[in-house]
């Protein structure tokens, strides 16, 4: 397994490093081009054109290439998260599910994300910058040469290209890097790669508007992207102090706690029964809590087949 772990880091490493490489050639094209436009007035506006449709062919190919590394790399993170980790918590052992993933990706190779996933995450993480750069040289270049314009007029007809009015050139221009921008950003909420590290977008006021769930409205919790992958339990707690172990739970584990009506039958005393759902990976932190606010609590641990809701599975998975 440490070899074979080795082998898909590898794989994964490559194509990482092939999206540097494509990175770098529309970083290079954009500032060859700024240098070349802004250093002759011979240039026309045009080479900033061209140069605006190769930087996105490569955001095209770029986000092609995101979709291969992404492949790879979810075998190395499913490594990581069900196989090492799992041996390192109780019960020291893998999750049961992992090798059946694990060998379903093997057999049957399939994308994680989509295309227009992987599109959107590298315009966001790159070519927004690359763009907007090459866009505003575009309006500058009309602006300055030969001579500052003085009025919009004259701007406008500076934009014209051969037989095609600027105007009409104008309105071209700020479709086409719309569009790049509204695809951009429209799948900002997409979170389905498995392989990267992905920033909370709550912490960026431009993008936290979009992470909501179309239907609800309600923000989407972005810490189950890899937690449909790892074993998933039910846990019920009958304690003497429901309250303690309850507050407890939801203040240091972050998990919700549902109170459920119990009686003891031989005794006949009404207590109330905790239900808490976690992972495999939690439940020795939860033992922990719930021993120390009371060590004569009785706790049932069952696996689940599936739990679906926030912090787990999207309930529309």
């Amino acid at each position: 397994m440490t070899e074979f772990y080795r082998g898909e880091m590898q794989r994964a490493n490559i194509w990482r490093t092939r999206l540097d490489t494509t990175t770098n050639w529309a970083v290079i094209t954009t500032a060859a081009t700024i240098l070349a436009v802004f250093g002759s007035v011979a240039y026309h506006y045009s080479v900033i054109i061209l140069s605006t449709f190769i930087v996105s062919f490569c955001l095209w190919m770029e986000a092609r290439r995101y979709r291969y590394y992404e492949l790879w790399s979810y075998r190395v993170r499913l490594m990581e998260t069900d196989f090492f980790a799992a041996m390192l918590v109780p019960p020291f052992a893998p999750s049961p599910e992992w090798a059946e993933n694990l060998a379903e990706s093997l057999l049957q190779p399939s994308f994680s994300i989509s295309m227009w996933e992987a599109f959107g995450r590298r315009f966001r993480r790159n070519y927004i910058w690359l763009l907007s750069v090459l866009g505003l040289a575009w309006g500058l270049k009309i602006f300055l040469h030969p001579t500052p314009a003085t009025t919009w007029d004259d701007f406008v007809m500076r934009a014209a290209f051969g037989p095609i009015s600027g105007g009409v050139m104008l309105s071209i221009g700020l479709a086409y890097n719309g569009l790049l921008f509204l695809v951009g950003l429209a799948t900002a909420w997409l979170k389905r790669a498995p392989g990267e590290v992905l920033p909370k977008f709550g912490d960026f006021p431009i993008l936290s508007d979009l992470w909501t769930d179309g239907e609800s409205g309600e923000k989407k919790d972005d810490s189950a992207v890899f937690l449909r992958r790892r074993q998933q339990l039910l846990t019920l707690i009958v304690t003497a102090k429901p309250q303690a172990v309850a507050d407890r739970i939801m203040k240091d584990m972050k998990r919700g706690v549902t109170s459920l009506h119990g009686q003891g039958m031989y005794t006949q005393q009404e207590r109330p029964v905790l239900m808490v759902a976690v992972m495999v990976t939690e439940m020795a932190r939860l033992k922990t809590l719930v021993q120390a606010e009371d060590p004569n609590a009785f706790v049932i641990v069952t696996p689940a087949q599936a739990i679906f809701g926030r912090g787990f599975q999207p309930l529309g998975a």
